[in-house]
């Protein structure tokens, strides 16, 4: 077998359809096979998966446990000498499992390979970044990112992305690993509920010697936060709780501590500012301070 594809679905049934689609649409060279493990759906993706995709195997757990979790599932049940992770969210673009099947065959270095992330409208996504730290982190947290760096920071722009090159990190909604970098590093940590899991990974490999490669010709169409779009405000205390825990592992508990007050001084600022926001006479304004007041509520009282 040459590449297993793990997909990791939580109430994306109609993304995951277009998906599913994609993969046995577009893959004719390599030999594989596709694992989809759901997270307690209730949508009905279960059971798509079993009438419409019968070749694909289906691994249905009874609540959501998390994308590293349910990734892992799919790789322990894998047998691929490769494993791509691929988001129910995300469409294959022409041969992109093959040409990233053939580059790590190509190069027995590279232990993974992500490739380029497309809006729905064809736009260019963010698909790399380098590691990162509390200084880049400060300035995502206050807002001066957009003063003082590029638009796209922490990620690579379009213009800095058409040719294949190393990289810190991949996206992991198309990314490719090869299956002896997996023995060597182990499975995602479970740590992470969500977000910056893919991150860790790409850390642990490059600790273990291995090269993680960014190839634009293998594409991808992203429909980006598919399913935790559906509860915003988990979804921000998640992204903090995932960074402060990649901090903690990788640059120390100093650097931890410190990220965890700012993400609580900067949110404690803007609830603030969106309680001020929600005395408004515009009916539209108050209807959003009182969503985002909500969400920093929830963050300050969980993070």
């Amino acid at each position: 077998m040459d590449l297993s594809i793990a997909i990791v679905s939580w109430n994306t049934r109609d993304l995951l359809r277009r998906c599913l689609e994609s993969v046995y649409g577009t893959i004719a060279g390599p030999e594989f096979e596709v694992i989809v493990v759901d997270n307690g759906s209730t949508d009905g993706s279960p059971e798509m998966v079993r009438s419409e995709y019968p070749r694909a195997t289906l691994l249905a757990n009874d609540t959501n446990v998390g994308f590293a979790r349910a990734s892992n599932q799919a790789i322990r049940a894998s047998s691929g000498r490769h494993v791509l992770l691929l988001n129910s969210d995300a469409v294959l673009l022409g041969r992109a499992a093959e040409l990233m099947v053939r580059f790590l065959d190509a190069h027995p270095e590279v232990g993974a390979v992500g490739g380029m992330l497309l809006n729905p409208d064809g736009s260019f996504q963010s698909s790399y970044a380098d590691f990162p730290g509390l200084l880049g982190e400060a300035l995502l947290l206050t807002g001066l990112s957009r003063w003082l760096l590029p638009a796209t920071y922490p990620s690579y722009p379009k213009a800095r992305s058409r040719e294949a090159r190393r990289v810190d990190w991949v996206g992991g909604a198309l990314l490719a690993v090869r299956r002896r970098t997996l023995d060597a590093v182990g499975p995602l940590d479970e740590g992470y509920f969500m977000y910056t899991e893919e991150v860790d990974w790409c850390y642990r490999m490059k600790q273990h010697g291995w090269a993680v490669c960014y190839l634009p010709e293998a594409r991808a169409t992203h429909w980006s936060g598919a399913s935790s779009s559906r509860v915003p405000e988990r979804r921000r205390a998640q992204l903090y709780r995932s960074k402060c825990r990649f901090l903690r592992k990788h640059r120390g508990w100093s650097q931890a501590t410190a990220y965890g007050l700012l993400v609580r001084a900067v949110s404690a600022v803007k609830l603030l500012a969106w309680l001020s926001t929600g005395l408004s006479p515009d009916p539209a304004r108050r209807d959003r301070a009182r969503q985002q007041v909500a969400s920093y509520r929830f963050l300050l009282a969980s993070f």
